[in-house]
């Protein structure tokens, strides 16, 4: 089987100046990122449906990515894929200091391993080390200073929320949220009432960010949530188009509630299927 070397080998070769592939020696650190992204939500993708067949290519697919930002930065001098593999590895050892003793990465591991909240709560400590340690000026360091801009917004919102409980600005539980769920609802409404577009904008982006720390309180993931709800929008929506099409009507010419109907029938389809009433 082919190993890390030879992928190395292949992606020198794809941006060869005088032999590689034109398309790939066009590429820039900006321009593979929209790639990067879309093959990281295909590997979500697989793992949520179980599609483990094909969960290697998407990993694949995902560890070319990082290869080919090391293999531009190595053009430029800048630091090559082994220097990417150090340094994981080296921080990955330094947040672990229950499992690699005195940072002796093949040594024996503490027996006494440390409890989940402490394992968790020095892993903090050591990343907000780290933040202070990269900090230009330490007395403008930011809890929120290293959370990813390019995070899809329900993901960013989280880790900000996550960040900011981490000094007790946080509800106690998930019931003060629903209350504020509430709030924002009405300040929609009454954006709505104003006719006043900026504002809905703006309040609409708040409630939104309420509903995701609500999510965060009862321990649910909002992207894989909504995801899943897309999905299951997705599934009820074609049920509808096979109906149609098996009537032979097309769905431009049926009314909301006959198109509201056929859902109603797509959802009745889907309890039964799982065995509910």
């Amino acid at each position: 089987m082919y190993q890390i070397d030879d992928l190395l080998h292949l992606m020198a070769r794809l941006r060869d100046p005088q032999y590689g592939c034109p398309w790939d020696l066009k590429q820039t650190y900006a321009t593979i990122v929209p790639y990067t992204l879309e093959e990281a939500y295909e590997v979500a993708d697989a793992i949520e449906r179980a599609d483990f067949e094909h969960l290697p290519g998407e990993l694949g697919d995902l560890l070319f990515q990082v290869v080919y930002y090391s293999q531009l930065a190595q053009e430029e001098g800048r630091f090559e894929f082994a220097a990417v593999v150090d340094g994981i590895t080296r921080k990955l050892i330094r947040r672990h200091p229950h499992v690699f003793v005195d940072g002796d990465l093949y040594g024996a591991p503490d027996a006494a391993r440390l409890e989940e909240a402490a394992v968790k709560q020095r892993w903090e400590e050591l990343k907000a080390e780290e933040r202070a340690a990269k900090a230009a000026v330490p007395e403008q360091l930011s809890l929120l200073d290293d959370v990813p801009q390019a995070l899809p917004a329900l993901s960013r919102a989280v880790k900000l929320q996550k960040r900011m409980a981490q000094v007790g600005f946080d509800w106690p539980d998930a019931l003060p949220v629903v209350d504020k769920v509430r709030e924002e609802l009405d300040e929609v409404l009454e954006a709505m009432s104003e006719n006043d577009p900026q504002a809905i904008s703006e309040e609409v982006g708040d409630l939104l960010f309420v509903v995701t720390n609500l999510a965060r309180h009862l321990k649910v993931d909002p992207e894989s949530a909504l995801r899943a709800t897309n999905a299951k929008v997705e599934r009820r929506f074609r049920f509808i188009e096979q109906a149609l099409r098996e009537a032979q009507r097309p769905i431009e010419n049926c009314t909301l509630d006959e198109l509201d109907a056929l859902w109603g029938e797509a959802k009745k389809q889907e309890r039964h299927g799982l065995g509910c009433d």
